[in-house]
């Protein structure tokens, strides 16, 4: 398998496997022993990676959201916990749903993905996907189903990031590219009925050109890797999807 195929391979799995631990019933409850409710945790649990910073920085890093979102996602909940401590405690529990999850998912598989996706990171110059460059601060662990995890949710990150800047080059704005990927996500990120593009040839076809430039910048990034360690990446994306869908604990 070749960095593109990679790219283009990797994409849905990893989405949806990076942010799987987000609103998982047990992050429910710990948000709720933090004094935060789930939103609150994620909000301030992604975005405390950037440290203890203002509102203005951390709706740069998330782009697609409604700004009044963030006083809801990071301003008040601000208040209540400290955000670099609560960033720590949200990757916590990111491990932990790993536990819960992959344990049918062969160790050197685990391994095999954690080895790929934290080289492809590390390759990544610094300074330019703040979320990348806040989740990369924390140590690779030993365990190998943490380890993959952590590179799920840091591939997640540099392709969003990825994004970010395909967007801005075809000339979309946030709102018209996050209604144009997903209507229901449209809303979840705080856009209402007056807040919808007028959706046209022209816009979906910068939204076909944007996704394009992301999987070539993804591709690019990957091509760190050999086509053996591509194939083992895909391998372990795909493994980790599917076993969201029928999790087994690790040792359990």
């Amino acid at each position: 398998m070749n960095p593109v195929e990679l790219s283009e391979k990797t994409a849905d799995p990893v989405q949806v496997v990076g942010m799987s631990f987000y609103f998982d019933q047990l992050t429910i409850e710990r948000a709720k022993e933090l004094g935060l409710n789930v939103f609150e945790f994620y909000g301030l649990g992604r975005g405390g990676v950037l440290g203890n910073v203002d509102s203005d920085v951390v709706d740069r890093a998330f782009t697609f959201f409604h700004p009044n979102t963030m006083a809801f996602l990071w301003a008040r909940p601000r208040q209540k916990a400290d955000p670099v401590a609560t960033a720590s405690e949200h990757l916590q529990q990111a491990y932990a749903f790993a536990d819960r999850t992959f344990g049918a998912v062969p160790a050197e598989v685990l391994a095999n993905f954690a080895s790929g996706a934290h080289r492809v990171v590390a390759a990544v110059a610094p300074g330019h996907y703040a979320l990348v460059d806040g989740y990369r601060q924390y140590p690779v662990p030993e365990n190998a189903a943490h380890a993959a995890y952590l590179g799920a949710i840091l591939l997640r990150e540099l392709r969003g990031g990825a994004h970010i800047d395909a967007v801005k080059e075809v000339g979309l704005t946030p709102v018209e590219a996050c209604y144009l990927q997903d209507a229901t996500i449209f809303k979840l990120h705080g856009y209402g009925d007056d807040d919808v593009p007028v959706v046209n040839p022209a816009l979906e076809e910068k939204k076909v050109e944007a996704e394009e430039i992301t999987t070539r910048t993804m591709a690019d990034f990957f091509s760190v890797l050999t086509d053996e360690e591509c194939q083992q990446l895909a391998d372990g994306a795909d493994s980790m999807f599917s076993a969201l869908a029928s999790p087994v604990p690790v040792n359990g």
